[in-house]
């Protein structure tokens, strides 16, 4: 077993190589300006959507910022309880009919905004009955459908991480989740949106596991778990990213532990006839994308992603990576959204200065910020004519 001083060193070897690639990438467009679209002075957010009328959702897990409610809507500046203060209150006698810490928002192509609940606050074993995805009528601002997901694929190890939808599969179409598990096994989620059917795909599969010996490099240090009391551990978390194609045949996604994008066809990941090893056969490599928390898609086919390790947003465009804009103010790019006006927006959340990282000191320095690039293109938005 290699020393902790070898990984670490092994870690910085590979962050200046991944340095030397970018500074290699050939001379690009210039980089587009950061806009500051949004401030947070409290909890920390982690998901971002942007509807295609423009209105603009966040959420903020119950990871221990105490936040007093788990979604939010961006409204004037002031981020207000969505869709209002008593679905964000949790109620233990009644799981599925309250938001308990949601980890994803994600606004359809049908005017409403979804809601992906982890039921798992600070990373616990989720609440019984609590993990689900949950519709909101955007024109009425009420839930219009709750699907809660079985014991069968919300394993005990579980944390539902992001989400994206096709709505032209089946009778009320498909959705597609990450588990980001820490502490278990990754893999892809399928959920029949019409019957609430749902089944786990490439649980357990290298491609949704975190990367053997991966050790990102953030704020020039080695990101690791370092508790307060005892040793540091490596960061391991499992299928994280997520994105689908501009037509809706493939679906993208990754480790967040780990730098490689992969696809694998949708037709496959949702027919239950075709077996693991057969799915498995047909995913393929995209290349090195950078450590990613998310990623977006967009309308000409491109795939966007955050880096982590050097504040970036970078691009799939043509089968080649390159990077976007990098700058400080990028301080762990979280989630990504594509608004119908022509931007990427994402999260800047300093996610890596967290206590659980620097032996219980909190280095986060609020405001939080939702950040935004000009992309010149929309979002994917899967539905029928």
């Amino acid at each position: 077993m290699k020393s902790l001083t070898a990984t670490l060193a092994a870690a910085l070897s590979i962050a200046l190589a991944n340095d030397a690639a970018r500074a290699a990438e050939p001379s690009a467009a210039p980089a587009p300006a950061i806009e500051q679209v949004a401030q947070f002075d409290g909890a920390m957010p982690t998901g971002i959507t942007v509807a295609p009328n423009g209105r603009m959702f966040v959420n903020f897990p119950q990871w221990g910022d105490n936040a007093p409610f788990t979604v939010g809507e961006v409204v004037n500046g002031t981020t207000v309880p969505y869709p209002e203060l008593a679905t964000n209150q949790p109620d233990p006698a009644a799981p599925a009919a309250h938001f308990i810490s949601v980890q994803s928002v994600v606004a359809d192509g049908a005017n409403r905004l979804w809601v992906l609940d982890t039921a798992a606050p600070g990373f616990r074993t989720p609440q019984p009955g609590g993990a689900k995805l949950v519709a909101i009528d955007l024109a009425t601002n009420t839930i219009v459908r709750t699907i809660v997901l079985p014991d069968s694929v919300v394993l005990p190890t579980t944390y539902l991480n992001d989400v994206r939808f096709d709505l032209r599969q089946g009778e009320a179409g498909v959705a597609y989740i990450t588990d980001s598990s820490n502490a278990g096994i990754g893999g892809i989620i399928v959920v029949d949106l019409a019957t609430g059917k749902a089944f786990r795909r490439l649980s357990g599969h290298a491609s949704t596991a975190p990367e053997p010996d991966f050790t990102p490099v953030v704020d020039g240090e080695p990101l690791m778990n370092r508790p307060a009391n005892g040793p540091a551990k490596p960061v391991r978390v499992a299928s994280d990213a997520i994105a689908l194609s501009a037509d809706g045949s493939l679906l993208y996604y990754g480790p967040l532990s780990g730098r490689t994008l992969y696809a694998v066809p949708t037709a496959a990941l949702r027919d239950p006839r075709v077996s693991e090893a057969d799915l498995a056969g047909q995913i393929r490599d995209m290349g090195a994308k950078g450590a990613s928390d998310g990623i977006a898609e967009d309308d000409r086919g491109r795939v966007f992603a955050g880096d982590y390790e050097h504040n970036a947003i970078r691009v799939l465009d043509q089968g080649k990576w390159s990077t976007v804009v990098t700058d400080p103010a990028i301080s762990w790019p979280d989630t990504l959204s594509i608004g119908r006006d022509g931007y990427l927006y994402f999260t800047a959340n300093q996610l890596h200065r967290q206590a659980g990282f620097h032996e219980g000191r909190d280095l986060r320095r609020k405001p939080y910020a939702v950040l935004r690039i000009r992309i010149d293109s929309g979002p994917v938005l899967l539905t029928r004519p």
